[in-house]
């Protein structure tokens, strides 16, 4: 094996894992040799070397394969002496769980996913405030805000940027103490602390790292102990300047049986809902996936305008849309068919009907009329001014959005309007959306409170 044949592992490896992932976790490597069927690469430290291994170990073995060359196993070489730390702490499996220092290399966390990075992140309006305030933070520097809490409903996306946020931290400081775990993680060390009577063990060890990221902390409402040990770590971190990363599915102050010491807390930094997903962020997420399913099923080509249905009909959760998606290509490929329509009715029947939206328009109309302050009446008589005009559009439009009636029928709906009429509102809320944030809130509001 030659330097040329590395040179086109790498070539192949940006083609297939983009170019961000490429300059993170390949560029860094460096062709050492190859000696009885085992390929040794220079990496600047062990962490970079064992992710590659995991990540990228198998496809660089079949790349080579591809190009003759007999490569059976890989190894890996810290090349940067003083850059590395010691080696990550792993899960049975082999799995990372965050980069530590010599000191200590038994910091419980839970495994990361190497799926949730930045660079697999799908930013729009709805998440776009969590990215920026999770990058910041995952650069390490030190932030105004702390702690950080991310907030939002199922599959919007908290663990993914929790995860992306270990991983580049871990990335830019191998040597920096960052434990991420979930709150029934924490409650559990906190038992097993008071059990084997080792509480100083249990302070010494939460309270002396650098990042604290905890996932889905309304798991510890309701449990005094382990809410009076949390406040202690989070109040003794906070003093040392140390980051605190905190995510739940409902905003702190929503949370029943957190007490409110610890809520009051939890808003000291910045707060962030990550919002539902909107249809153009949905889209997103599908072209993007596309592309890492074409890795596992090259040559399966997609009928226009199946991308764009699946955004519209799949639409309250983003881990039954990929699950759809996986399930297609690999329909598509034990068929030999292109991906239509016609398949995905066949492919997803299930999915679909369980995301069938079943909101009547006059639920619709007494839900607008309820938010804005106005009678149903008033939406459906031909008053214009400009209080009833805009409740009665925005109701055309949810009604467009959350129903499979057409035009005129909506229109019927709305005291015997015309379908013109609410094709105009239609594209007006959808103008007003992009340049209004209280119109945008507002029709998020309806939205969850209608698909509820």
């Amino acid at each position: 094996m030659t330097e040329e044949n590395w040179g086109r592992v790498c070539g192949e490896l940006q083609r297939s894992v983009g170019r961000e992932t490429f300059a993170r976790w390949i560029a860094p490597l460096e062709y050492i040799g190859l000696d009885a069927g085992v390929l040794t690469l220079g990496a600047p430290n062990s962490f970079v070397g064992d992710w590659v291994a995991r990540n990228f170990g198998d496809e660089i073995l079949a790349i080579l394969s591809r190009d003759r060359v007999r490569a059976d196993r890989l190894t890996f070489r810290v090349t940067k002496p003083g850059a590395d730390g010691a080696r990550p702490a792993t899960n049975m499996a082999g799995t990372p769980t965050v980069a530590v220092t010599p000191a200590d290399p038994d910091l419980p966390g839970a495994p990361l996913d190497p799926r949730f990075t930045f660079e697999s992140f799908v930013v729009g309006k709805p998440n776009e405030l969590a990215h920026a305030a999770a990058r910041r933070v995952a650069e390490g520097t030190g932030v105004a805000f702390n702690p950080l809490f991310l907030y939002g409903g199922v599959g919007l996306g908290k663990t993914h940027l929790m995860h992306a946020i270990a991983w580049e931290l871990s990335a830019r400081k191998p040597g920096a103490r960052v434990i991420y775990l979930s709150a029934e993680q924490f409650m559990y060390r906190f038992v097993q602390a008071l059990r084997f009577r080792d509480m100083i063990g249990f302070k010494e060890l939460f309270r002396s790292v650098d990042v604290l990221m905890v996932d889905d902390v309304q798991f510890i409402a309701g449990k005094d102990s382990t809410q009076d040990e949390f406040f202690h770590t989070f109040n003794a971190l906070i003093d040392q300047g140390r980051q605190i990363v905190i995510s739940a599915d409902r905003a702190p102050g929503e949370i029943d049986g957190l007490e409110d010491r610890i809520k009051s807390r939890l808003q000291w930094g910045l707060v962030v809902d990550l919002h539902p997903t909107d249809y153009e962020l949905r889209l997103g997420i599908l072209q993007q996936k596309i592309e890492a399913q074409r890795v596992h099923y090259p040559g399966i080509a997609i009928a226009p305008g199946v991308l764009e249905f699946l955004a519209h009909r799949i639409s309250s959760n983003v881990r039954v849309l990929e699950g759809a998606l996986t399930r297609l290509f690999a329909f598509a490929s034990l068929v030999g068919r292109e991906v239509t329509m016609d398949l995905v009715q066949d492919c997803l029947a299930d999915i679909l009907r369980a995301s069938d939206r079943k909101v009547t328009v006059d639920e619709i109309i007494r839900k607008v009329a309820d938010h804005y302050n106005v009678r149903v009446s008033d939406i459906l008589s031909q008053r214009r001014n400009r209080a009833i005009a805009r409740p009665r559009q925005v109701g055309m439009y949810l009604a467009k959005m959350l129903t499979s009636k057409s035009l005129p029928e909506i229109g019927r709906h709305f005291g015997g309007r015309d379908h013109t009429t609410v094709l105009y509102a239609v594209r007006k809320i959808e103008a007003l959306r992009a340049v209004d944030s209280q119109i945008n809130e507002d029709i998020e509001l309806l939205r969850r409170a209608l698909e509820a």
